[in-house]
């Protein structure tokens, strides 16, 4: 008895199993981001839940005063301040902290060392110039550097395919003008525009994201494009013409899954290039609010003070670690992917 055939899909993935470093990389990389979604239940400079004095509060999701605790003011509670600490733990009360009690913005006002400070049981990995947490601004700046290469992605896809199929389907002068189109736009001083938006708008996320996707979509669409031109000139197209079928079902239904080659190929390494434009960006104070956590401007402090080694050190790590494990995704899909690989 003959066994039973595996699906194009099933046997890609069976071929990217057998790609270890490709596999395991995306093992880590989902953990990473997995963790890094998870970020307020790690670090943060709130407790998860306050037990005091026969009742349970939760400041993670409501600020409390300080004389809920015991304090003098209504001011929200600093619970780092030693104070504060100490009336949660005094008798039966109790509070369960996170893992690394410091969120992105928290400055510890009782630090017993001058920042940047150098990497101790306080601080792990050290602090930055303003006091704030190494490790606390790394995993939130991990998560925002991920969750805007994801979305740059995505949008790059939609339009690098929309556009490529649009040109390879109908090839003659809708390919021609797209083509001159493309060459007219894709020469823009991209940089500069940058520059100038930053100057003229309120730096935000948003319009950084809005900006690079304006010229993130052409490589992809290259590659679409000359898919399309070599589909739609086989048998199964033409049948479908001459069955009747619309041009757009076409693209959908018939020559689009098999040019996603390409495109699933791109993914690795399209979010490895997001992830460095945004770092370059921040790194030359052109790319998200001043305050959010940004990797990009960690490598700035780190530039700046030669001496505090922890904060290049470490961010250096964290970048390179995510280029790696993306380069590892994308050499393991190509391969993959290659139908010639059994």
């Amino acid at each position: 008895m003959s066994p039973p055939s595996l699906s194009p899909s099933r046997r890609a993935w069976l071929r990217f199993k057998r790609n270890r470093l490709g596999y395991w990389s995306l093992v880590a990389f989902c953990a990473l981001v997995l963790l890094s979604l998870c970020a307020e239940l790690i670090s943060n400079d709130r407790p998860l839940v306050v037990r005091y004095e026969g009742q349970t509060y939760f400041p993670m999701l409501k600020d409390y005063p300080e004389k809920t605790f015991g304090g003098d003011f209504e001011t929200p509670t600093d619970y780092l301040d030693p104070f504060i600490r100490e009336r949660l733990t005094a008798g039966s009360n109790w509070a369960l902290y996170t893992l690394n009690p410091y969120g992105p913005q928290t400055i510890n006002y009782f630090a017993k060392a001058p920042n940047p400070s150098a990497p101790s049981r306080d601080n792990w990995l050290g602090t930055d110039d303003r006091g704030r947490d190494l490790l606390a601004q790394l995993i939130y700046g991990f998560r925002v550097s991920v969750l805007f290469a994801l979305a740059l992605t995505l949008t790059g896809v939609v339009l690098g395919v929309l556009t490529g199929a649009i040109q390879g389907f109908f090839g003659g002068k809708t390919d021609l003008a797209f083509q001159r189109f493309i060459e007219i736009w894709g020469s823009m001083p991209e940089l500069y525009l940058l520059i100038i938006f930053s100057a003229v708008f309120a730096p935000s996320v948003s319009l950084l994201l809005v900006l690079l996707s304006l010229f993130g979509w052409m490589g992809l669409s290259d590659y679409v494009r000359a898919e399309f031109l070599r589909n739609r000139q086989l048998d199964y197209v033409k049948s479908a013409r001459a069955l009747g079928v619309g041009n757009a079902q076409i693209i959908w239904r018939h020559i689009l899954p098999n040019s996603l080659t390409p495109v699933v190929t791109f993914l690795p390494f399209r979010m490895s290039a997001a992830i460095l434009a945004l770092t370059s960006l921040d790194f030359l104070g052109l790319g998200v609010p001043p305050g959010t956590p940004s990797l990009g401007e960690l490598l700035s402090q780190g530039k700046n003070s030669i001496d505090a080694w922890w904060i290049s050190l470490s961010t250096f790590g964290v970048l390179v670690t995510t280029l790696l494990l993306l380069t590892f995704m994308g050499d393991a899909l190509r391969d993959a992917l290659d139908p010639r690989k059994q």
